[in-house]
């Protein structure tokens, strides 16, 4: 159920849409076809349903993949950027918890960083009404790469600082993301899973953009995200001089197939 608070933070994206579009990190080219081989069917001329597209970052690789898709995004500031930055890609205004598509009718319905802001109790039962018989859900997420120990010293900063367990990598939590997912399709499906180490190179300005693009941020006040990232500059700026960094993630990867 929402509450207030997740709904803050889901809305909070809205206001932010050109700074996620700019500084949010893609995927890497091994991700569809690993989502390919799992489901044992291609994207090329495939029906495919990306929910929460917020500003077109997967849809737009599902479409130069071969796949006729579709969007769904609820957020009227992040349909704003995904219409100015993809004009040719079908956009619709709705949410997994009640899709506007036929039954029976999709061969993939993909989450990218989006399955977690759906009621489990209702996107589950959806996935399973728009697939085809041997059509794949799938539902993916960047994490940070925990074993890289600048990695990991950056994320206990920002827990602390969100008031969140330090020691709990989000990983082990099992609140959100795939471990989360994996419980709340338990029984209805089977969920194949993988993880695809990848590294992109950004200025640090991105990479500090990327942090305050996340609604644990952008639901503070401006003043107190400020301090964070003032403090945390600092703290990159002694690691990286030159202002170049590699951030470095593990796509957690989960497909599972309609009977």
């Amino acid at each position: 159920m929402d509450t207030p608070q997740r709904a803050s933070r889901a809305h909070s994206f809205n206001r932010a849409a050109a700074q996620y579009a700019a500084s949010r990190p893609s995927y890497p080219p091994t991700l569809l076809p690993t989502v390919e081989d799992l489901a044992a069917r291609p994207f090329a001329r495939s029906t495919t349903v990306d929910v929460g597209a917020g500003t077109g970052i997967s849809t737009a690789l599902l479409h130069a993949h071969g796949a006729h898709v579709l969007a769904v995004e609820p957020g009227p500031g992040m349909a704003a950027e995904f219409r100015r930055a993809h004009p040719h890609i079908p956009l619709v205004r709705a949410d997994g918890n009640a899709l506007p598509v036929a039954t029976a009718s999709v061969d993939f319905l993909t989450y990218a960083q989006s399955w977690h802001w759906t009621d489990p109790t209702r996107s589950v039962p959806e996935a399973l009404r728009v697939l085809r018989p041997g059509g794949a859900l799938a539902l993916w997420w960047n994490t940070d790469a925990l074993d890289i120990p600048w990695i990991a010293d950056a994320a206990g900063r920002i827990r602390r600082f969100l008031g969140l367990d330090a020691d709990a990598p989000m990983e082990q939590t099992g609140t959100t993301g795939a471990p989360a997912a994996l419980k709340v399709t338990a029984g209805r499906l089977d969920c194949a899973r993988r993880r695809i180490r990848w590294s992109r190179r950004v200025s640090l300005d991105t990479h500090l953009a990327n942090i305050a693009s996340h609604s644990g941020f952008l639901v503070l006040d401006e003043a107190t995200r400020n301090t964070f990232l003032t403090e945390e500059r600092a703290h990159l700026r002694a690691l990286f001089p030159d202002e170049e960094i590699e951030e470095t993630y593990d796509v957690d990867l989960l497909v599972a197939t309609r009977p």
